[in-house]
């Protein structure tokens, strides 16, 4: 526009750069529309499944979206989904997150476009509770866990090395809310903690071993928040050097919980070590009583039905660690999966807890069923496609 000889009133020249900013605006929010293809091309069913849809595939489908108007949609019901845009504790996506039920060889499509995004359950959280010695714990909707921190070292009395677990039977997030209470050892109705851990691994933490002993390391010193729901929780517990053997070694140990399941993906990363590899342990604590294990080396599954615990029900807990086992072994009042790092000191495991009481786990049988399903899904994955609408 030429305003050399020609003088406009205010307010006609404000409408005509509103027009302007107008056309702008709607360059960049252009609608977006894509379709995410799902597979499942095994014979296992993935129930309450957290799919990872790698976000590279969505971007190459147009040429910038705004993630602020993102929404899923299921075609055939119209309805939103949930969903997470997972970071890793980075500044740029990595994942598109879901969740999802596929049966055997089904097929699902979800849309993903612009929209009026509805609100969804939280049904992962996690945090440091500096209140509480400097816990940090964690919670799905099915189970809840911590870890201690350095602050519980000066009370020697309460002091425990291996993971904790909090049983709940409620889909809510009720961490905030015990910790609040301060009264976590009693059932308010939605589950309490009467698990006891003590100078052991607990439900399935990791230690190196050299010569048969065990190196716990003491508790954590540091921690990073990567992810926090509404579908993945995980985030980095940094420990201080200790000694294994004649030598010092530091551990960084990643944990990550998914919506819908019982167990933890725990990656423990051990530095200042110049071996090819570094011998770790995965535990399990034994109670007295009669217990229901099950025990296969061959697939690195230890399963666990506790005894019962009084009117406080039973706590199930596994281990599964895919790299061969060298030892599996009750010895020192735990379940003990033994197992060598990579050359980069580094290994992933998988550990975690259920309790009868919540109503979907109710018997060693179910339990044991579920550690190996979960096992077998770990060697395949859904096909997915995404494509431009």
């Amino acid at each position: 526009i030429s305003m050399k000889n020609n003088f406009l009133p205010r307010t006609s020249l404000l409408v005509i750069l509103l027009g302007f900013a107008t056309i702008k605006s709607n360059a960049q929010t252009k609608n977006f529309s894509a379709t995410i293809s799902l597979k499942n091309n095994s014979t296992l069913p993935y129930i309450a499944k957290v799919v990872e849809v790698d976000w590279k595939l969505i971007e190459n489908t147009t040429e910038k979206i705004d993630t602020s108007k993102l929404i899923v949609v299921d075609p055939i019901t119209k309805k939103q989904v949930g969903f997470q845009l997972e970071t890793f504790g980075t500044t740029s996506i990595v994942n598109l997150l879901l969740q999802v039920d596929m049966q055997p060889n089904q097929s699902k499509q979800f849309l993903i476009t612009y929209g009026t995004r509805e609100v969804f359950a939280t049904k992962t959280f996690g945090r440091y509770v500096p209140e509480r010695k400097e816990d940090f714990a964690w919670e799905n909707d099915k189970i809840a866990f911590r870890m201690y921190g350095k602050e519980l070292e000066k009370t020697p009395k309460e002091m425990a090395y291996g993971m904790d677990v909090w049983v709940k039977k409620t889909d809510r997030m009720i961490l905030n809310e015990r910790y609040k209470r301060g009264e976590y050892h009693i059932d308010h109705g939605d589950g309490m903690d009467y698990y006891h851990v003590g100078f052991t691994l607990g439900a399935g933490n990791m230690a190196p071993y050299i010569d048969d002993s065990i190196y716990y390391s003491k508790n954590y010193n540091g921690y990073k928040l990567l992810d926090n729901g509404p579908l993945r929780t995980s985030f980095q517990l940094m420990y201080d050097e200790w000694t294994v053997g004649t030598k010092n070694v530091k551990s960084t140990k990643t944990i990550t919980l998914d919506a819908g399941s019982q167990l933890n993906k725990i990656t423990a990363q051990y530095s200042n070590y110049s071996d090819s590899g570094i011998n770790v342990l995965a535990g399990i604590i034994l109670r007295k009583g009669n217990g229901v294990k099950y025990l296969d080396a061959v697939n690195g599954i230890a399963s666990y039905w506790e005894p019962e615990h009084g009117k406080d029900g039973i706590t199930g807990v596994a281990c599964i660690i895919n790299n061969p086992l060298t030892i599996l072994e009750e010895k020192k009042g735990q379940i003990l999966l033994k197992t060598t790092t990579d050359k980069n000191h580094t290994i992933t495991y998988y550990s975690g807890a259920v309790w009868n009481k919540a109503g979907s786990i109710t018997n060693a049988t179910m339990w044991n069923d579920y550690v190996i399903n979960f096992k077998q899904q770990l060697s395949t994955s859904l096909e997915i496609k995404v494509a431009k609408k």
